[in-house]
């Protein structure tokens, strides 16, 4: 698969039929031959791209734990190639989470379990789903170390930061943007361009981003889907809501030179970072909106 230090990947810009596992299943399946057919290395879903962006109260109904036969089956398609696909994950003490699950060699190798969760706007995924805990990195093949942050996790920048000082090389970012669901003037495709562009220029780190396509309920999922070099330049990008397959090769060593270019990582000087969060914590009168457990 990866030769050296290049990698092939590519994004699943995907609809989703709200509920409809089974069917969601079969387009994976056949998103995950298509881009075995072109010799990619990972594959990337949008954000719960098993069961819908808009799950609610049927988040029960539809909730797999981590070693459910059905991304089992779908870890056993991908073979030797990395997917990541996004579902609803029944957690210890029937706690269920917005997570996304990365599949390979017939394993699910890791999960990553959203801890932004949204309560704005149309967005109320803090009434449905427990929070994630932990920012932590996966290997892929060497030399390359993923990070995977769903949507709203980066609109945390200390998530990405930390994502970063863990040692992620590439970042991967399943979304479920609508643009409905913030409101207001505020456009989502332009905060999403700014943003991506952002943090692969800032952390020398190739970004990887995919969207819903077209429409779930009421809402319209614009796509946009994109793969970004580490100086936030375009590789691929969707132009509209449609359903597509993009790819793109990264080579590590423009990861490399972009970080001795701009050593962001370098010079993060954690030590007065963690001095200045615990002083944040532990003084009186911790402003509102900031949580004492950070």
């Amino acid at each position: 698969m990866a030769v050296a230090s290049r990698l092939k990947v590519a994004v699943a810009q995907v609809a989703t039929d709200l509920h409809h596992l089974e069917r969601n299943l079969e387009r994976h399946r056949a998103f995950i031959e298509r881009a075995r057919e072109q010799g990619v290395d990972l594959l990337l879903f949008p954000e719960l791209s098993l069961t819908g962006y808009q799950v609610a109260d049927h988040a029960v109904d539809v909730a797999m734990e981590k070693f459910d036969p059905r991304l089992l089956t779908l870890a056993e398609a991908a073979g030797e190639m990395t997917v990541i696909v996004g579902f609803v994950e029944e957690g210890y003490a029937a706690q269920f989470y917005n997570a996304a699950a990365v599949l390979r060699r017939g394993r699910v190798d890791f999960v990553h379990r959203k801890i932004n969760l949204p309560s704005y706007g149309r967005m109320e995924e803090d009434k449905y789903f427990a929070e994630g805990r932990y920012v932590e990195v996966f290997p892929m093949e060497a030399p390359w170390a993923a990070s995977l942050l769903i949507c709203a996790d980066l609109w945390n920048p200390g998530l990405v930061h930390l994502a970063a000082l863990h040692g992620a090389t590439l970042m991967l970012t399943p979304i479920a943007s609508a643009n409905e669901v913030v409101g207001g003037e505020f456009s989502n495709p332009d905060g999403w361009d700014v943003t991506l562009k952002f943090y692969a220029m800032m952390y020398g780190m190739p970004v990887v981003m995919a969207n819903i396509a077209g429409r779930e309920g009421g809402l319209h999922f614009w796509g946009g889907s994109r793969i970004l070099d580490p100086h936030g330049e375009p590789l691929a990008q969707a132009e509209g809501d449609e359903e597509t397959l993009l790819v793109a090769e990264l080579d590590y060593d423009a990861v490399r030179r972009a970080r001795f270019a701009l050593p962001t990582v370098r010079d993060s000087n954690l030590d007065l970072i963690h001095r200045e969060v615990d002083r944040l914590v532990n003084r009186v009168g911790v402003p509102v909106g900031i949580r004492r457990t950070v």
